[in-house]
């Protein structure tokens, strides 16, 4: 089992930073968009599990985190990606409104507050269409 490390950052914040990019960038540039939020992938899934225990615990009282299942890893998986995001904070100035904590509870609660739109993705129904624009809503 391996550690794989990866910056996390909350889609509204990156949906800040593109915008900012878009608005303010010099064309041409390049800027890296980053949370300095660095944690290996178990440990977000175990915190994941601990906002579900709190928030949606399981009817049989046990936790979640019991069923998190280990797999071989694909080659050549990368154990860490990590970002320098000091232009764009810097000559743009953006950084990211959420933490991490704040950000992973926020996406847990969204997904416990859309279980229609889950259970439609579990049912084969999302066709990765477009989302967000009020078209194509999951039953």
């Amino acid at each position: 089992m391996t550690a794989e490390v990866r910056d996390w950052l909350y889609v509204d914040d990156h949906c800040r930073a593109l915008r900012r990019v878009m608005e303010t960038g010099r064309p041409g540039e390049v800027y890296h968009v980053a949370g300095h939020s660095e944690h290996t992938n178990l440990d977000v899934v175990r915190t994941v599990c601990r906002h579900l225990d709190r928030l949606a615990p399981r009817r049989d009282g046990r936790l979640h985190a019991g069923a998190i299942a280990f797999v071989a890893d694909r080659p050549g998986h990368d154990r860490r990606y990590a970002l320098d995001a000091g232009k764009v904070e810097r000559d743009l100035g953006w950084c990211p409104v959420e933490t991490f904590a704040t950000g992973l509870e926020r996406t847990v609660r969204w997904y416990l507050d859309h279980r229609d739109w889950c259970d439609g993705v579990m049912r084969g129904v999302y066709q990765r269409e477009r989302l967000g624009t009020g078209e194509g809503r999951v039953p």
